[in-house]
């Protein structure tokens, strides 16, 4: 029997032992977060831009790393309901620009960093130029190349077309830099721009748009294949929130502040209740108060007009002695 108990003991510990074991391995293994910028990555000079930074819903603080250190932290102020925070950044500036990721803690166990965004602020130098050759308009399978110029000298330069989900091309040179593309399609139509850049994280001020046009589907844009947006790389020059999302965004806080409104109602109603039940057991205690004192005072008024009926006069007991 000895021998069988140690031995029951030794496999609920070992398995006991993993159960634990393994639950730390799962906590400590979190989902990494997302990070992205609205309106956008690519933000003019002192204008507003916010980080969204999504976890999950059992984070408690997040934290925005730029350039590998802690910029800004937010404590999640409803715990379970939202999984996400963000970051505002008031005013785009030189300052600002530059490569964030971030971070969020749950329990005792932090996340793994998000993948890096890039946030780049534009209009800090000169207007650039940009044309392409052989122009403008040209047909299906015909090979087109931009070229960006800038008259102050610079290293780098970034074509970019509006409203799509590609990343910026780049391209090298002191004052110019050409951008071949091969085997135009309907897909390559659409409004570029060019940027030039001593740095990777502030451009120059975008150039005048040049839009590519492909012969057979000219003012005709509803066949043209889309790509999906991405969260950092899209790009305009004055970006907006779109309207679905931000109905999505008015519609989720919309079911929020109704279940907080539902919460608050039945709080207010189970206190009410409480009280109601408080001040009945209140009224009752008085009343049961009352009648004790009531009752208490009617028997000390029956005791005493008993007691002048008990006493009798020292003389007539006297007399009644003598006769006998």
């Amino acid at each position: 029997m000895p021998s069988t108990l140690t031995a029951l003991l030794c496999l609920g510990e070992l398995l006991c032992g993993r159960k634990m074991e393994s639950r730390g391995l799962v906590e400590d293994t979190l989902v990494k977060p997302t990070i992205w910028a609205k309106p956008n990555s690519i933000i003019p000079k002192g204008r507003p831009v916010t980080i969204w930074c999504q976890g999950i819903h059992d984070a408690i603080e997040y934290h925005l790393l730029f350039k590998g250190q802690l910029y800004s932290l937010e404590r999640q102020k409803s715990h379970g309901l939202m999984n996400k925070v963000r970051f505002r950044i008031p005013a785009m500036t030189l300052h600002t620009a530059g490569r964030y990721s971030c971070v969020y803690l749950s329990g005792e166990f932090w996340s793994e960093p998000s993948d890096p965004l890039d946030l780049v602020v534009t209009g800090m130098y000169d207007i650039p130029t940009l044309s392409v050759q052989p122009g403008p308009e040209v047909v299906s399978g015909e090979n087109v190349t931009f070229h960006c110029h800038l008259g102050t000298a610079t290293n780098t330069f970034f074509l970019l077309k509006e409203g799509r989900s590609s990343s910026p091309q780049r391209k090298y040179g002191k004052n110019q830099a050409d951008f071949p593309i091969h085997s135009i399609t309907p897909a390559h139509r659409g409004t570029y721009r060019c940027f030039g850049s001593y740095n990777d994280f502030a451009w120059s001020l975008p150039s005048a748009p040049v839009k590519l046009l492909v012969a057979g589907f000219i003012g005709d844009n509803s066949s043209a294949p889309t790509e999906p947006t991405s969260y950092d790389d899209s790009w305009d020059l004055y970006p907006s929130t779109t309207e679905t999302e931000l109905q999505k965004e008015l519609t989720f806080w919309d079911h929020t502040a109704q279940n907080l409104f539902r919460i608050g109602m039945a709080v207010i109603i189970l206190v009410a209740i409480v009280g109601l039940l408080v001040m009945d057991w209140l009224s009752r205690k008085r009343t049961q108060e009352r009648a004790i004192r009531a009752s208490s005072w009617e028997h000390r008024r029956r005791f005493r007009a008993q007691r002048p009926l008990n006493k009798r006069p020292r003389g007539a007991v006297a007399t009644s002695r003598a006769e006998s």
